[in-house]
């Protein structure tokens, strides 16, 4: 498979600081900026970022499954909204956030507008309890948001290069 030169030696960089026998604690960031580049995991990528860091495909599958940031094998909008609705976030509105931004965006649960640009995923947990509700736009956190704030972000998604 081939990367980028910039992602080639974004790999090395991060393989680099690892010993040989712990490189397999670069899988994540890997995956990262795989899925950066590419727009999505592809079964491709799985084989590759394994063979760089010494582990099993069904190994990488697993960090997948797990993680909801990386997405695989369908590839999510280049506007992720994430939204919490864990027990912290349900009690301060997040299922009513997720519920207005569905309506907002006319998407559901890991849907992508059709020009592929926005999509929704409603989320078990971003790590942010003691701000919530919260939300997730690719890599930007947003904590103690109100409805407005949320239609605020949400109009502001199509300005965003």
């Amino acid at each position: 498979m081939n990367f980028s030169p910039e992602l080639e030696a974004k790999f090395a960089e991060i393989i680099g600081k690892y010993p040989p026998e712990h490189k397999r604690s670069a899988l994540v960031p890997l995956l990262l900026f795989t899925q950066d580049e590419l727009g999505q995991i592809t079964a491709e990528a799985v084989q590759e970022v394994a063979k760089r860091v010494g582990v099993f495909p069904m190994q990488v599958e697993e960090v997948l499954t797990y993680y909801s940031m990386l997405h695989f094998p369908k590839p999510m909008g280049k506007k992720h909204v994430q939204i919490c609705t864990n027990i912290s976030c349900q009690l301060t509105g997040g299922e009513e956030l997720y519920e207005r931004a569905s309506r907002k965006l006319g998407l559901g649960h890991k849907q992508v507008s059709a020009d592929g640009e926005v999509s929704l995923e409603e989320v078990e947990c971003i790590g942010a309890c003691s701000w919530a509700p919260a939300i997730q736009i690719n890599y930007d956190f947003h904590h103690n948001v109100t409805p407005e704030k949320l239609d605020e972000l949400l109009d502001g998604l199509r300005k965003l290069n």
